[in-house]
C-alpha cells in the first residue's frame, strides 16, 4: 500500500493521468511473475514516471504479439527478481 501511496502522490502532484493494467510476465524459461502496468496515454507522460521509479516500458504491440496475447507479457530478456525500483520496495515479509 505505501508503495502505490507514492505512485498515486507522485502522479498527482505532476498531473499525470495513467491506468492501471495488470499483466503475467513469461519469460523464455517459463518463469511468471504478475505485474502491475501503469498505462500513459504518451510517451512524454510516461517518461517522468519512469526516471523516478525506475521499471521497463511495455509495449502491447510489441510484447503481446500485436494483441494476440491478451494478459500475457513475452518477455525475452533474462528473468531477474526485482525487489527494488527507484523508492519503490518489495515489503520484506514477501521476499523469500
Amino acid at each position: 500500500m505505501h508503495n502505490l501511496t507514492l505512485i498515486m502522490e507522485f502522479c498527482e502532484t505532476r498531473g499525470l493521468h495513467h491506468v492501471t493494467r495488470h499483466v503475467t510476465a513469461v519469460w523464455p524459461n517459463a518463469k511468471q511473475e504478475h505485474y502491475r502496468l501503469h498505462c500513459f496515454a504518451n510517451l512524454a507522460s510516461a517518461e517522468p514516471f519512469r526516471d523516478h521509479f525506475g521499471g521497463v516500458m511495455f509495449d502491447p504491440k510489441r510484447d503481446r504479439e500485436n494483441g494476440r496475447a491478451r494478459g500475457a507479457w513475452h518477455r525475452k530478456d533474462e528473468y531477474k527478481r526485482i525487489l527494488e525500483s527507484g523508492p519503490l520496495r518489495v515489503p520484506e515479509i514477501l521476499r523469500d
